[in-house]
C-alpha cells in the first residue's frame, strides 16, 4: 500500500463518519420533543460531522487552496453554530416553549427575563427615540 492509497482509505473513512454523524443529527431534530435536545442534535454532530467530511475533502484532494478554503469553512461553522443555537434557545425560552421543570439552572428567569423583553417594548415611551414611531415600530 502506497500513500495515496492509505489518504484515499482515510478520506473515505472521514466521508463516511461524517455522513452518519450529520445523520445522526437529522434523526434528532425530527425525533427529539424539546427545544433543548434539539438544539443538541442541531449543533453537535452537525458541526463534527462538516468537519470530518471537509477534512476528508482536503485529505482527498491535497491542494493548498482548497484545504485553505475549508479551513475557513469550519471555523466559521465552529463560530455561528453555538451562536445561531443560543439565539433559539432564547427565544423558545422567552416565547414559553421551553418546559421550565426540565432546566437545571434558569438564569434568564434569575436576571429577570421578562416577555417585554422578547417584544422590545420598555417602560418608557418608545417614541422618544430618534427613529422610532410610538410603539416602538421603526419609522
Amino acid at each position: 500500500m502506497n500513500l495515496d492509497t492509505v489518504l484515499d482509505l482515510a478520506s473515505l473513512i472521514l466521508i463516511l463518519l461524517g455522513a452518519l454523524l450529520c445523520l445522526i443529527a437529522a434523526i434528532g431534530l425530527l425525533r427529539l420533543r424539546d427545544v433543548p435536545s434539539r438544539l443538541h442534535a442541531a449543533t453537535k454532530p452537525q458541526v463534527l460531522g462538516l468537519m470530518f467530511i471537509c477534512l476528508a475533502v482536503s485529505i482527498s484532494l491535497r491542494e493548498w487552496h482548497v484545504i485553505a478554503f475549508l479551513a475557513a469553512v469550519v471555523v466559521i461553522q465552529f463560530a455561528t453554530a453555538p451562536l445561531s443555537a443560543h439565539m433559539v434557545g432564547r427565544q423558545a425560552y422567552r416565547n414559553g416553549r421551553l418546559d421550565a421543570e426540565s432546566l437545571v439552572a434558569d438564569e434568564l428567569r434569575d436576571a429577570g427575563a421578562t416577555d417585554a423583553d422578547a417584544t422590545g417594548e420598555d417602560d418608557d415611551d418608545a417614541g422618544d427615540r430618534p427613529g422610532r414611531a410610538p410603539g416602538g415600530a421603526s419609522r
